[in-house]
């Protein structure tokens, strides 16, 4: 009953992810019926213990169990299954994409989009990966900006808003994800299949083959491109692809969890087969669930021990839980109960598939420029490690993790990663989106994030469209036509066309282009009467911070600095016709804003200083009044706030000209 994947690569065994060659089935007799009608109802009940498998079920005459001959077996269970032998060829496929998470999807749709026919496996029931209903990781990372603020348009069709992590079922819309996708009529989609063998011509991919896991269904997908969006490289490594796994240091794989508090006591069962903790062993759940550093498997085998990674998290939520329960801190949780554990593992870092750029941490923080660099990683360098004060009882095998972060990366712009870093340097015709891309282990701490993954998945989809459109290889896009793709990056997210040499289509409902920093999330200047000149485009001396918290500030944020820090902005403004004109600035209230805060407004001719309070309302439009000035045109206005005796944070976002009434 129960399945067991006993592959071998280069005298190494192979985790069952790498396919059933060599494959070994083993049986267990479960009992004897006397059958007397045609139809019967079987349950097992004594099919008990942690995560129990069973794979199948058969019923024989015979007390020999059926042969682990691997030439027999699949033969034999295709004939109990009523499945065809002979394995179903899918062709005609531009670009086949194995791996439905963000990568994926956005690498899937992008090519649909840009004409290509396309095939998008997934192996689970879902599409989102780390970022679906099954594991609920909020989808980190900004996108719609940088060189090309166009890419992540079509990640924001399909990104959760969820609220934290790990959020609610109907927060990740499982169903949307799958609607969208399918609403693309350029897109086959296959649900529950798993790639597990790679037919290849030389270099090439030839094909990938799948089963259906609920069927058994087996499937040949053939195609001219390849995308390795599983994460684990999985197509990469089935392809012979060059990569590497960090010896040391790697990142774990976490399962999250809830929990509420009914309305009266609840009762547990204990569990004597998962951790024993006490409360002091674990970090208290706060605001009722167990976030992302409930993570174990540090340096353990990320792909082999996958499954043991997973299971020991779940021995440590419901060891933790127990001890909320059952042990000592069960006076304090009498109403307490589980409302969700993640039963499937979300993988931090296995193995990086090397292109023709391996993206370094030095890069990233030095902003080494790349002509091809495309997608904007604006995440932290964020790296996990076993949390000592935890790791004390377990120190094998720790659960709880802590971030250490290289916060040097420009969050606003974000840094640019290569497009030579999403394909294979020796499989000519795959490509790479997701975590798996080639970088270095410290710099997949900022590009691992799932919008930013989505992103690529993007950019491959329309490389994928220049190598049909021109017949050519991956590399060449970057060689010999990257003013093609200059050009298709700019598209809006929602462009397309009916194949790759027909012309394009811009819906009406393409969002509008973003800024070099994002969408805005604030007031659009553009719609405020007057010259608006943002905090952004003001010259800055001292520390500033970036805040969006205070709402209604213009454009994309506003900066604060604190009191006598030594910070000025100046704003700036050549006059563009004579005449006399209103100054004003913006600012949002708060307690700890500067009750004096000095603004000096110059020109040519006038000099004045006002002090804002800023601890009290501007007026309903948000600006306040500092002067009224005379310009001859060409004449410049220059506006400074500056921190000294301010009494309070500065608080600067915007300043407005307006012609006096």
């Amino acid at each position: 009953m129960r399945q067991e994947h006993r592959g071998v690569l280069d005298g190494k065994p192979l985790p069952n992810e790498l396919g059933t060659e060599g494959a070994e089935w083993h049986w267990q007799k479960a009992g004897t019926i006397d059958v007397t009608s045609k139809s019967i109802e079987l349950r097992l009940k004594d099919l008990m213990g942690f995560d129990g498998r069973c794979d199948a079920i058969c019923f024989t005459k015979s007390e020999t169990a059926p042969s682990n001959s691997n030439d027999i077996l699949p033969v034999w269970r295709k004939q109990m299954l009523g499945l065809p032998q002979k394995t179903e060829r899918m062709e005609g496929y531009d670009l086949v994409v194995v791996g439905g998470g963000y990568a994926g999807m956005g690498a899937a749709i992008s090519a649909a989009r840009m004409g290509c026919k396309v095939a998008l496996i997934q192996d689970r029931p879902v599409l989102g990966g780390n970022g679906s209903s099954e594991i609920r990781v909020w989808a980190m990372g900004l996108i719609r900006r940088g060189k090309y603020p166009r890419i992540g348009e079509i990640v924001e069709e399909f990104s959760d808003k969820a609220k934290k992590s790990p959020g609610t079922f109907e927060e990740f819309e499982d169903a949307k994800k799958e609607a969208l996708v399918r609403a693309e009529k350029n897109i086959d989609l296959f649900l529950e299949h798993h790639a597990h063998q790679v037919a290849m011509n030389g270099k090439q991919i030839q094909s990938v083959t799948a089963f259906e896991v609920r069927t058994s269904r087996e499937r040949e997908f053939r195609g001219k491109m390849f995308v390795d969006a599983t994460g684990h490289g999985t197509l990469g490594a089935l392809a012979g692809a060059d990569w590497n796994i960090e010896e040391k240091g790697r990142m774990g794989m976490s399962n999250m969890w809830a929990w509420d508090e009914a309305t009266t006591p609840t009762s547990f069962p204990k569990t004597p087969w998962a951790l024993p903790l006490e409360m002091k062993d674990f970090p208290y759940p706060v605001d009722h669930h167990g976030q992302w550093f409930w993570e174990s498997g540090f340096d353990k085998d990320p792909l082999g021990d996958a499954e043991a990674i997973r299971d020991w998290n779940l021995r440590a939520v419901f060891g933790a839980f127990n001890a909320m329960k059952n042990g000592d801190g069960a006076d304090k949780h009498p109403t307490a109960f589980l409302t969700w554990v993640a039963y499937i593992g979300g993988p931090r870092e296995s193995r990086q598939l090397f292109g023709d750029v391996i993206l370094t941490q030095d890069d990233i923080v030095s902003k080494k420029e790349f002509p091809d660099g495309c997608v904007p990683s604006t995440w932290s360098i964020d790296l996990h490690y076993p949390k000592k004060q935890y790791a004390q009882k377990f120190p094998d095998n720790p659960f709880i993790s802590i971030a250490e972060h290289d916060r040097r990366i420009d969050r606003n712009y974000g840094y640019p990663i290569p497009y030579r870093c999403f394909y294979s340097r020796n499989i000519e015709n795959m490509f790479m989106a997701g975590r798996c891309i080639s970088v270095t282990h410290e710099a997949l701490g900022t590009v691992r994030v799932m919008k930013t993954c989505g992103m690529m998945g993007e950019v491959v989809g329309k490389a994928a469209a220049i190598c049909v459109k021109n017949d050519c290889l991956p590399y060449a896009v970057y060689e010999r036509y990257w003013k093609q793709m200059d050009e298709l990056l700019q598209l809006p997210g929602k462009a397309y066309r009916e194949n790759v040499n027909s012309p394009f289509t811009i819906p009406a409902d393409a969002l509008p282009l973003a800024s070099e920093f994002g969408p805005m999330s604030g007031i659009d200047p553009v719609k405020l009467p007057g010259i608006i000149i943002d905090n952004r485009e003001a010259k800055t001396s001292g520390k500033w911070t970036s805040g969006e918290g205070l709402k209604g500030y213009i454009a994309h944020d506003y900066i604060y600095a604190g009191a006598d820090s030594g910070a000025t902005i100046r704003y700036e403004w050549k006059a563009d016709r004579a005449g006399e004109f209103v100054v004003r600035v913006a600012y949002q209230q708060h307690e700890n804003r500067g009750s004096q805060v000095p603004v000096l407004v110059e020109t040519p001719t006038q000099s004045l200083t006002k002090r804002v309070d800023m601890r009290k309302a501007p007026d309903s439009d948000g600006f306040v009044t500092v002067g009224t000035v005379r310009l001859q045109a060409g004449e410049l206005l220059g506006v400074t706030l500056s921190s000294e005796q301010s009494g309070g944070f500065v608080h600067a976002d915007a300043v407005q000209i307006l012609p006096k009434p």
